[in-house]
């Protein structure tokens, strides 16, 4: 069995004295990376990188011949990597870890012995002594015996292959790919080096052709090296173009001699990818760039540190904050050039431009963790969002690598660029942010990238069930519950602008919600331009695209949506007590989802009924404990680019930011005994705010917050930033 040994590794840390804390030493990468053919699970990956980076240098089992039929099947996989494969055909450079539809898993290197083979079927091998830790993942590859170790810088790939006495070969496999769409090309320099682009594109649908440039280094020069084109290899020729296609390099090697290969990536040109390549790698040093990346992830790991709790809690924590940290991605190469988005012009930044925004996801608490722990990060990913915006005239939904991908509903970025400056983090563009963020909520829909269907919605406060549209609406009823969350952060905004009218205006949109609620029922549910609701009661259609009117969900996954006013939901409700029995209800049977994101806050909303909030303490447990694992399957679902995880990392703290948009977070039990967030001292006053619990119990008996009671179970983002300590007394009884 293939197992990540995480006790037995001893690591080296360059100049870092022995003592220092290494959390890279609790993460486990394999956690998420299983899968079923029903159930992709996670769809994370073990490979090697380092935060936020550009290259992931990951092995690639996607295509296995026990599993697809044809060779161009494996993309309908959505990670690169599943633990539960058997055969590795290559390792590729640029990956995606935790989305929902395949893309990218391109420029693939693999090392083989004796004849030249250029199908995946042909020269694929299994593997074992597989190994990964953040930064660096190894394996043996048992037909060829060879040893594999890889490690990565921000922008470049680094693979050592220890080959066997004889002939052998380092393949470059341009045809193999996750990516839905084809193209390539490759250019032989030399006996050592290698550049071209692959092609990628149309991530979950049509979205365009956009290309990934690569620079390739080996660090022995070969004997023989060439191309092929369809299966035909040819060693008279250097260069070639299409879809099947690839290069080799072709040496004698000694018993154990090491072979090195560097892989630089850019998204302008093959120069840069070699510039890429100079600045950051510029000679052949595994172990060097190994310990670079194990040392720039224990420096942003550390900057949460917990105590007090079991080896597998440390673990699935660690490995959570490791994933947060996967995307976005750098985009921008040394020199600051990068391709604007949706365009091929290249422009040039001051600062870090991310890309890799699966913002209907990560909305939701991703950035809320980078503004609390990376707020240098942060502002930096809202500078990102505000230059597509100048580049394209639209802020981004789901941006990929120069593409807007249009995925999924709703107005995601205004929800983020809002949370982040009630958060106190404004060193930005205001002015470009109201412009970008108000267009995207005023401009009708046939001119309206981000929001199909706002015609109906700015004029009956709500999009009707069924009515035609200018452009297709996906899920009338979740696509409004996400306009009315981000007019409402939008609104905040607007207050602090001190723009009273708009900010009344947009206050008073958030509320359409109410046109859903069905009184009977306790349900949302679409509705028709008429003003009844539609016949059908859908409460168990899940998956894609959901139930008539709803977004990858049901009536259960939805009808509490309202983070923004959940005070305005409960008096919808009649009373506390049948909105507790009728949210209860949604855990007790199959209401609550902790594998999709539009119920994920659910078990937070029992802080807003007092006396009852030790069921959201009883609910978050009972999540964690059955949806978070050590083990490759130990992931609910999707983790939706980090995701799931931040859930993870907020909900062990005991803290949970349930609206973006506002800034203050909901509480409940720790799991572990201390935590320390290393506050960033360049954007708050002091330098750490720590968590401490008293006893093991599941329930909170009381709360004091530097050293006084604390009177509720919300906490105000000012207060966390601000420093000190908040202690959580726990119980073996509920306080009702």
């Amino acid at each position: 069995m293939r197992w990540l040994v995480i006790s037995g590794l001893v690591m080296l840390f360059g100049c870092l004295p022995k003592t220092t804390f290494k959390p890279i030493d609790k993460v486990n990468p394999f956690i998420g990376t299983y899968a079923d053919k029903v159930d992709l699970e996670g769809r994370t990956h073990p490979g090697a990188l380092v935060p936020f980076g550009m290259v992931s240098v990951c092995p690639f089992n996607a295509y296995d011949t026990s599993l697809v039929k044809s060779k161009w099947n494996h993309r309908r996989s959505q990670a690169p990597y599943f633990h539960n494969r058997s055969h590795i055909s290559g390792f590729s450079h640029v990956n995606l870890s935790g989305v929902g539809c395949p893309e990218l898993g391109v420029v693939l290197t693999m090392p083989t012995r004796g004849k030249v083979q250029t199908e995946p079927s042909d020269y694929f091998s299994t593997y074992s002594k597989e190994e990964a830790s953040p930064g660096y993942y190894t394996t043996h590859l048992d037909r060829y015996d060879i040893d594999v170790e890889t490690s990565a810088t921000i922008r470049t790939g680094v693979s050592k292959y220890t080959f066997s006495a004889g002939q052998s070969n380092v393949l470059i496999n341009l045809g193999l790919a996750q990516t839905n769409v084809n193209g390539a090309s490759i250019h032989m320099l030399s006996g050592t080096k290698a550049e071209g682009f692959r092609n990628y594109g149309n991530f979950c649908g049509p979205s365009g052709v956009r290309k990934v440039f690569y620079a390739i280094e080996l660090s022995k020069p070969a004997e023989n090296f060439g191309v092929w084109r369809d299966g035909q290899v040819y060693t008279d020729l250097i260069s070639t173009n299409g879809d099947d296609i690839g290069g080799f390099f072709q040496f004698t090697t000694e018993e154990k001699e090491e072979v090195l290969v560097k892989v630089a990536i850019s998204y302008v040109s093959a120069e840069n990818a070699w510039e890429n390549m100079e600045v950051e790698q510029p000679g052949f040093d595994f172990e060097k760039v190994k310990n670079e990346a194990e040392d720039s992830w224990n420096e942003e790991l550390s900057k949460i540190i917990v105590d007090g709790g079991s080896q597998d809690d440390e673990t699935i924590f660690y490995t959570a904050l490791y994933h947060c940290l996967i995307h976005p991605n750098i985009y921008n190469d040394v020199n600051g050039q990068y391709r604007e988005l949706e365009g091929d012009e290249i422009v040039t930044s001051d600062h870090d431009r991310y890309t890799t925004f699966s913002l209907w996801d990560t909305y939701r608490n991703v950035h809320s963790l980078f503004s609390l722990v990376y707020p240098d990060r942060q502002i930096d990913m809202v500078k990102s969002m505000l230059d597509m915006y100048e580049e394209s005239g639209w802020l981004p939904k789901w941006e990929l690598s120069g593409s807007e991908t249009n995925v999924m509903v709703g107005d995601p970025a205004t929800i983020v660029i809002s949370d982040t400056y009630q958060k106190g983090l404004t060193q930005f563009d205001q002015d470009i942010a109201w412009e970008a963020m108000w267009k995207s909520f005023r401009t009708p829909e046939d001119s309206n990238q981000l929001r199909p269907g706002n015609d109906a919605y700015l004029e009956y406060g709500y999009i009707p069930f069924g009515i035609e549209n200018k452009k297709r609406v996906w899920g009338e009823l979740s696509s409004s519950l996400e306009y009315n969350l981000a007019d409402f952060a939008l609104a905040q905004f607007a207050n602090s602008r001190g723009k009273e009218d708009e900010h009344d205006r947009l206050i008073k949109q958030s509320s359409g919600y109410r046109h859903f609620f069905d009184s009977l029922t306790g349900f949302l549910r679409p509705k028709l331009l008429s003003a009844e609701f539609v016949n059908l009661l859908d409460t168990t259609t899940t998956g894609w695209p959901g139930a008539p009117g709803y977004v990858e969900g049901h009536a259960w996954n939805y009808s509490f949506f309202v983070p923004h006013d959940m005070e305005g939901l409960i008096q919808l409700y009649g009373s506390e007590q049948r909105f507790v029995d009728q949210l209860q209800k949604a855990f007790d049977g199959d209401g609550f989802s902790m594998g999709n994101e539009p119920d994920i806050a659910y078990p937070y909303l029992f802080n807003y009924v007092s006396g009852e909030e030790w069921r959201c303490q009883e609910q978050v447990q009972k999540a964690i404990r059955n949806n978070f694992k050590n083990q490759p399957d130990g992931l609910p679902g999707n983790d939706d680019c980090g995701t799931m995880s931040a859930w993870l990392v907020f909900s062990m703290m005991g803290l949970y930011p349930d609206c973006p948009g506002k800034p203050l977070y909901q509480l409940t039990t720790p799991s572990f005994d201390r935590i320390e967030i290393v506050l960033d001292q360049r954007f708050y006053a002091e330098d750490q705010f720590v968590i401490t619990k008293n006893g093991n119990h599941s329930f909170i008996e009381s709360i004091q917050l530097n050293n006084l009671d604390h009177p509720n179970y919300q906490l105000i983002h000012d207060e966390l930033v601000a420093g000190g300590k908040l202690n959580f007394n726990t119980s073996d009884k509920p306080l009702k």
